[in-house]
């Protein structure tokens, strides 16, 4: 089981379902987390249910890029260099490619052997009737990783397709139908659980991953 003893790792998206499986599991093995959302009482019970000290939690709306870079700052300042990141929010901001941002930027934001992983779907690798905006743009998620992992040696980038998954976005109104059809097609007749594709974020994150980057993980049962 790989340690984050002390790394800093930022995570959007923090404050419930796969984002606070993540946080909930890398805190456990002592990362110092900075948490993103939009809602902030959801932010702070996520912080109080968390094992250790340190942790820092910020509202911030992605698709807005000064809170994004405000938040980035901030995290900079308290911990120093981060270690990872963890896009987990539904929606991302329009961004420059890594090639685009000078070398002293990224040193500044993550040093070498820095790991992001994002959040797509496994509708990014396959199309379903009724969804394609939503298919679009985590194809379009799925392609950035694979394109910025060509752009920068240093950092390892990759990002994980996870199929149906018991969180509050998933259990909402009306979206009873789509889970049932796409669990229909999976193997294991069921959604995955948030904690589940915690684990496979965790180990894209760790060393024990230290030679995978641009790769599209699938954990869809």
């Amino acid at each position: 089981m790989a340690s984050f003893d002390g790394k800093p790792i930022a995570i959007t998206g923090a404050a419930s379902g796969i984002g606070l499986a993540v946080a909930k599991l890398l805190a456990s093995r002592r990362a110092q987390l900075s948490l993103a959302d939009m809602n902030k009482a959801g932010l702070e019970a996520a912080l109080k249910s968390l094992p250790g000290d340190g942790h820092i939690i910020t509202q911030v709306d992605v698709r807005d890029s000064q809170e994004v870079n405000s938040w980035i700052e901030k995290t900079v300042a308290v911990f120093g260099k981060l270690n990872g990141a963890v896009n987990m929010a539904g929606v991302f901001t329009h961004g420059t490619c890594l090639r685009d941002e000078t070398d002293d930027k990224w040193d500044f934001i993550m040093g070498s052997g820095g790991s992001i992983v994002s959040a797509a779907s496994v509708d990014g690798q396959a199309g379903f009737a009724n969804a394609s905006v939503y298919c679009a743009s985590k194809h379009a998620v799925i392609g950035m990783p694979r394109s910025a992992a060509k752009e920068n040696e240093n950092i390892r980038i990759n990002c994980v397709a996870p199929g149906s998954v018991r969180t509050p976005m998933m259990e909402g109104e009306g979206m009873a139908e789509a889970v049932e059809a796409e669990v229909a097609l999976q193997v294991q007749k069921r959604p995955a659980e948030p904690h589940e594709i915690a684990n496979v974020i965790a180990f894209l994150l760790s060393e024990e991953a230290s030679f995978v980057t641009g790769a599209v993980y699938s954990a869809e049962g």
